[in-house]
């Protein structure tokens, strides 16, 4: 074994040793000594600058698991793909026939595509991987005496870390303080039973690692209490690093052979087994079963595409009586390869990761690019209100005790005791004036005063809120600062004010005061915690529990009703009377809790099993404590969003009804009308989790709406409300933030896992993460959802439009025959691969980095069944490619029939001879415009259906708007000109002209080009008009057009004031983005 001191080396490593070795084994030490011989400290931890130095001496808390970005792959998967090979094909065709310049092209084009394809893919690839590494587990640590949250990977030996339900244990910690403390430890040990740990316990040094109790293992998960520790071991130190290859097995892709109960299997299984797994791999090779759905979707595309391209070549043999010369061919091979779109697969990918890699920006971690596609269909979001609604910065705003009246805060910080005004009146809630800060009831006094005069009744208040509470609040250096939840934060502080602090009755020099026993922890069922204590003084044993009212007050026998503290039976008329402030304080946007105490008569023992039911009955309700949590400054504008954009906005909440009612409305989920709302429609707009879960499926379903609030709401109601979704074949986002929370999360479409308040156990149940907690921030994720599916839909129609002008130019081109019959090729195959790979690449590129049309928030959500293939997008398609095929056959003919004498020459597929001159000028020109029309169509892309020359609404530059425009996207303004730049040199350097692309210089042709392209702008143009007035009738045939003086709220919920909703829920938001949309236009273009 190594000295102590020393860092073992891989092979010396002993089970239970760390990074740095000790004197014995962790687990076989009293913690304070591991504490003293990493040279930490249990209160502080290590300061920054010391971690920072163990991170470089023993590297990050890392076991190798993961693959990263392997080039090998990325150079196979570029190679071998449906598209290249198509390529590969028509190369070995081009050889075959000894077509040397064209097979050479096809085999430059394919060297290019490759390359050029890895080094996107393996940007895009890196990308991810960066991204993967931000949705990694994180370990709340405390360093310096800050609790800050950090990536797992940055753990050091020596660190301080907090523990508590559905974290993944980040390394091999020894446990410095348990409380109900269990973890699951079955990816170690093979228990399927959690395991309780104890601080206390020290062990032999031969203790095997399932019996260690006092230690919790990296990669294993909490299921039950708290925790803090003290780090030992890091990456291939820890007990999973020396089983780490196990963790790395990946999945077999060989199918399973099925067999019998006895392990038999007849014959046909084997034959059925390995058919399966030929096709598995046929169609990964393919990529029509890997990938998101919409990469599976364009790989199919691409083989339907592969197949029509077969059936053109066909076309061209049988149009030439499948003569078998070389030019035919050559003719069949270029028609087959129009219809091939080389670089559809790569821009998308490079789309997507370039997406992704944005949404970090906005504070959106995408952990798999199924839900980047998701995220633009969302019809509904179901979100959390604490932290994600309002700024999850609580203060104590007001507390009711009975026996005295009415405590009202003001204050602004919401971790100084000693900030703001502290008032109080003997009224009860309800029978105040007060609404929200006007304190004109209220007298104000100071702390001493009040616990002069208040006497038992409020220092047992003060006693249950300092100690019914995990959080801790303490002044460093002038400056105070809190450390646990912000809900607990609140009500330590406020204890705080009156010098309750739970540090100064648990911490001290001297004789403590108070030693907990126990904790029950809240539970999102039960809906209180408890916890309790000793008093060292008397040797008592005492209660202290805090949660929801209902909950709370239905488990107390008994309430304080003297100041001296004495106490009168519970009846129902002062449950009402509780209920009724309760009322009160939570229609000023409060969150009421309860305070609850008792005596024990038990003798309860540190770390014993402790029955719930017997800890929580019998209480003495002590009164109610009012926590503000100030909605987000950006969270109104964030739902009024939605609501343009057709997504409808639930509140699913813990909190009472009244209060969620009241923010609700403050940030625009509900109207503020609600006098308005038609009865049965309120009433289902706002319910409690117990009403909600009474109902039975057919009843949901019967609500004139869905609940646009759920208070009180638990875990398996966001799991009905999930399925009541898709019943009304809504497709939604879903929130959550804890162990709880995984099932709704991996239920609804896009699963939302919080990545500040976010167990790891619910991040790794979601699709995306917030890094901020914001809603505002779920609302940018769909805003780059739909600019991303914009963008694919943009890129896509632009290579199918030029892939249907490109064989219809060459399909009707077979009309063209020369004097042996055989057909004369408007492009050559040169040509048709140059426009595919290189004049179109580039700009589709460009426009997956598209910014978003100035009214992407106000349409519907688009439909993931017809996904971009929608009726406009393959009308789209068909108008523009058969309008380019007009353009580029009529150029074709004006330079030889119409200007030419019509000899269409000899064997000008093949070679250049003096006949050819008049084809060769016509496939130019041909040429020539097809590539403009590629790089014009490319900037009509950027809106489909704004003029080029009009794309931002209310614009006051009518002549220059599209040149700000075209530069604002300034890689599709450079791919656009480097497309027009490099046509030149293809038309007028020798040999390159007419040996490779089978072309001539031309002069006075140009002038062809110029009015081709000006009528191409004018025929793409015209049709957008056309789409514009047809879309504004279609509104208009439906009624749904509003007057523009209409204020928002009147538009969004209209249906709610009418107390009908339309079919499927989303017509009165349709409707909304339509107009505007159409009313933006009109404005445009007056």
């Amino acid at each position: 074994m190594p000295k102590q001191g020393e860092t073992p080396s891989l092979g010396s490593i002993v089970s239970g040793q760390a990074n740095k070795s000790l004197s014995r084994p962790a687990h076989a030490l009293v913690f304070e000594q591991v504490i003293q011989e990493l040279e930490t400290s249990n209160i502080d931890g290590l300061s920054a600058d010391e971690a920072a130095r163990r991170l470089q001496e023993f590297g990050k808390n890392d076991i190798g698991d993961s693959e990263g970005v392997s080039p090998l792959q990325i150079v196979v998967a570029q190679i071998a793909n449906a598209m290249t090979l198509v390529l590969i094909l028509a190369m070995a065709v081009s050889f075959g026939i000894q077509s040397w310049i064209e097979g050479g092209v096809v085999a430059v084009v394919i060297m290019l595509n490759v390359v050029v394809g890895f080094f996107q893919e393996y940007s895009a690839e890196k990308t991810m991987d960066s991204l993967r590494s931000l949705s990694s587990p994180t370990a709340t640590v405390v360093r310096s005496g800050q609790s800050r949250v950090i990536s797992s990977e940055e753990l050091v030996i020596g660190d301080l870390v907090e523990l508590k339900t559905g974290d993944t244990i980040p390394a091999d910690i020894r446990i410095t303080e348990a409380v109900n403390f269990e973890t699951d430890e079955a990816l170690l040990t093979g228990e399927s039973l959690p395991v309780q740990k104890d601080e206390n316990l020290v062990l032999d040094d031969a203790t095997g690692p399932g019996d260690r109790l006092n230690v919790a293992y990296s990669s294993s998960t909490v299921t039950k209490g708290r925790a803090k520790g003290i780090v030992f071991a890091t990456a291939t130190f820890t007990e999973i690093g020396a089983i780490a290859s196990a963790l790395r097995k990946k999945d077999s892709k060989v199918r399973p052979i099925k067999r019998k109960a006895n392990g038999r299997a007849k014959p046909h299984r084997y034959l059925e087994a390995y058919t399966l797994t030929l096709t598995d791999a046929i169609g990964r090779f393919l990529g029509v079963n890997v990938g998101t759905p919409l990469q599976k979707k364009l790989s199919k595309l691409a083989l339907m595409l592969f197949g029509i391209a077969v059936i053109c070549a066909l076309i061209v043999l049988g149009a030439n009586n499948f003569t078998a010369q070389q030019e035919v061919i050559i003719y069949a091979v270029a028609t087959g390869l129009s219809m091939i779109p080389a670089s559809l697969v790569v821009v998308l990918t490079i789309t997507m990761a370039a997406g992704t890699k944005r949404m970090v920006q906005r504070n959106v971690i995408v952990r798999n690019l199924k839900s980047l596609e998701a995220l633009g269909a969302v019809t509904d979001i179901c979100s959390d209100k604490t932290g994600t609604l309002t700024q999850g910065k609580m203060v104590a705003r007001r507390a009711w005790i009975p026996s005295l009246g009415t405590y009202h805060v003001e204050a602004s910080d919401p971790v100084d005791p000693t900030a703001g005004q502290l008032s109080f009146t003997d009224k009860q809630p309800h029978e105040m004036r007060v609404i929200n800060t006007d304190v004109s009831d209220l007298s104000v006094l100071e702390a001493s005063d009040l616990l002069q005069d208040g006497q038992q009744a409020l220092s047992d208040f003060l006693l249950v809120a300092s100690l019914a509470n995990l959080a801790s609040v303490h002044e460093v250096e002038g400056k105070w600062r809190a450390r646990g939840d912000p809900t607990e934060i609140a009500i330590q502080v406020f204890a705080s004010r009156f010098g309750r602090n739970r540090l100064s009755f648990t911490q001290g020099t001297a004789k403590v005061q108070w030693t907990q026993i126990a904790e029950l922890p809240f539970d999102s069922d039960v809906k209180r915690m408890s916890v309790v204590f000793q008093c060292n003084d008397r040797n008592t044993q005492h209660v202290f529990t805090k949660g929801a009212v209902e909950r709370v007050i239905g488990a107390c026998s008994t309430y304080c009703w003297s100041r001296d503290g004495g106490v009168m039976p519970m009846t129902d008329s002062f449950r009402n009377e509780i209920l009724s402030n309760v009322e009160a304080l939570a229609g000023m946007g409060l969150r009421v809790l309860a305070l609850a105490t008792k005596t024990y008569d038990g003798n309860l023992k540190k770390n014993s099993q402790v029955d719930r039911s017997a800890i929580e009955t019998d209480l003495i309700f002590c009164g109610l404590i009012g926590l503000y949590d100030p909605p987000r400054p950006e969270s109104r504008a964030a739902v009024q969003s939605c609501h343009e954009a057709g997504v409808k906005v639930h509140m699913l909440t813990g909190d009472h009804p009244e209060t969620a009612k009241a923010i609700a409305v403050e940030v625009g989920i509900l109207p503020g009308r609600m006098d308005l709302v038609r009865r049965e429609v309120s009433t289902a707009m706002v319910m409690t989790a117990g009403e909600f879960d009474r109902l039975t499926d057919d009843e949901v379903d019967a609500l004139p709406v869905l609940p646009l609030v759920i208070a009180r709401c638990a875990p398996n109601t966001k799991v009905r409300m999930i399925e009541a979704l898709h019943r009304r074949k809504r497709f939604c986002a879903m929130t959550g933030d804890g162990v709880n929370d995984s099932p709704s999360l991996r239920r609804a479409d896009v699963g939302i896992a919080m990545g500040q308040s976010g167990s790891d156990v619910a991040k790794e149940a979601s699709d995306i993460v917030l890094a901020d907690d914001n809603f505002a921030s779920i609302v940018a994720a769909i805003e780059e959802g739909r600019r991303i599916f914009d963008n694919i839909q943009k890129f896509v129609l632009h290579v199918l439009a030029e892939n249907i002008a490109q064989a219809g130019t060459l399909l009707v081109g077979l009309a063209f025959k020369d004097s042996r019959g055989l057909s004369v090729f408007p492009l050559s195959p040169v040509e048709i691969v140059w426009i595919i790979m290189i004049t179109s690449g580039m700009p589709d590129m460009g426009l997956g980095f598209e910014r978003a049309v100035p009214d992407i928030m106000a349409r519907p959500p688009q439909s993931l069944k017809s996904g971009i293939f929608d009726t406009e997008f393959l009308v789209d398609m068909v108008v523009y490619g058969l309008w380019i095929t007009t353009l580029c056959l009529t150029s074709f003919s004006l330079v030889v029939f119409g200007f030419g004498d019509g000899d269409l020459g000899n064997n000008c597929n093949d070679s250049y001879n003096s006949s050819c001159t008049t084809v060769y000028r016509a496939r130019a020109t041909t040429f020539s415009c097809l590539t403009w029309f590629a790089l014009f169509l490319a900037w009509e892309m950027i809106d489909r259906r704004r003029s080029f020359f009009a794309m931002q609404p209310g614009s006051k530059k009518y002549f220059t708007q599209w040149m700000v425009d075209v530069w604002r996207n300034k890689f599709l303004f450079w791919a656009v000109i480097i497309g027009f730049i490099t046509l030149f040199p293809t038309l007028y350097i020798p040999v390159i002209n007419t040996v490779v692309f089978k072309h001539l210089g031309i002069d006075w042709e140009w002038s062809i080009v110029f009015i081709c392209a000006t009528l191409f702008f004018a025929g793409v143009e015209a049709w957008k008009w056309t789409k514009r007035i047809y879309y504004r009738h279609q509104e208009a045939k439906k009624g749904q057009e509003r007057k523009s003086g209409t204020d928002i709220e009147s538009r969004i919920f209209a249906d709610y004031f009418s107390g009908i909703e339309s079919e499927d829920g989303m017509d009165s938001y349709n409707d909304s983005g339509q107009e505007k949309r159409e009313r933006n236009d009109k404005g445009s273009r007056a």
